[in-house]
């Protein structure tokens, strides 16, 4: 299992066989697919601890209450052009687009998250990356405003 506790066989949380935990240079640890994933397809269930605040590694299942899960679904990394979504009140995570095989398995933040724990530049390389990552009800920060003033000084 990836997590380091037992959960019940055969109710699709994940396994070793079908995720890694590996490093990316530009986002931070990650989950990687040990095999392929077709669109529509369920690809895991989360599990972790409850709680009523924002942490670097949780997920927003309502305004007042989160869930901390730094052994896989804490770690999806963002996209603004994500493979996965999920759904926060079956605790299940979806593929959008067919997986391949050694992916990094990425959501948009935006899409569960109100307020992120923190904001930060992005670095999906998507066609319609946004550049800065917010939760969805918060605007750009300070500092998101300087880097894309800075951004567009350098391609513009």
């Amino acid at each position: 299992m990836i997590y380091p506790y037992e959960l019940e066989s055969g109710k699709n949380y994940p396994v070793i066989d079908d995720f890694t935990i590996n490093h990316c240079e530009t986002q931070g640890n990650g989950i990687y697919v040990e095999r392929r994933f077709k669109k529509g397809e369920m690809v895991a269930r989360m599990t972790g601890i409850t709680v009523p605040y924002i942490l670097q590694h949780t997920l927003q299942i309502t305004p007042h209450l989160h869930l901390y899960d730094p052994h896989f679904s804490g770690l999806l990394l963002h996209s603004c052009d994500p493979l996965v979504c999920l759904d926060m009140n079956k605790l299940e995570i979806w593929a959008l687009q067919d997986i391949q095989k050694g992916e990094a398995l990425t959501m948009d933040y935006a899409s569960t998250e109100d307020i992120l724990f923190r904001q930060f530049p992005c670095a999906c390389g998507a066609i319609n990356c946004r550049r800065w990552v917010t939760g969805r009800k918060e605007s750009i920060n300070d500092s998101g405003r300087k880097y894309l003033r800075d951004l567009e000084r350098k391609c513009g």
